[in-house]
């Protein structure tokens, strides 16, 4: 395995814990209302590839399910992130 490959493993598997523990902390802050992480960090958090681990959040705490924007924002995250992947293994992996 390339130290390329390697780096995007241990990155989308880190990005990804950090975005499911953040929706968790969010919510444990909802129930006992106290101050919350803003959305735009949670959005950020996916766009930085944490798409995945978004989602599960979502589910898992049944956190900001009920918000399309999260859903929107999460499914473009996941195709754009998906694409680069793809990009990167093609041109720079696989050869």
């Amino acid at each position: 395995m390339s130290i390329i490959t390697k780096i995007l493993i241990i990155y989308y598997i880190t990005v990804n814990i950090v975005l499911f523990a953040m929706m968790g902390i969010d919510k444990k802050y909802a129930i006992k209302h106290r101050y919350r992480i803003p959305e735009a960090n949670l959005f950020v958090a996916s766009l930085l590839g944490g798409c995945v681990g978004g989602l599960l959040g979502m589910r898992v705490f049944h956190h900001k399910t009920k918000k399309t924007s999260f859903y929107v924002i999460y499914g473009i995250s996941l195709i754009l992130h998906c694409a680069l992947v793809y990009f990167i293994a093609v041109n720079f992996i696989i050869k």
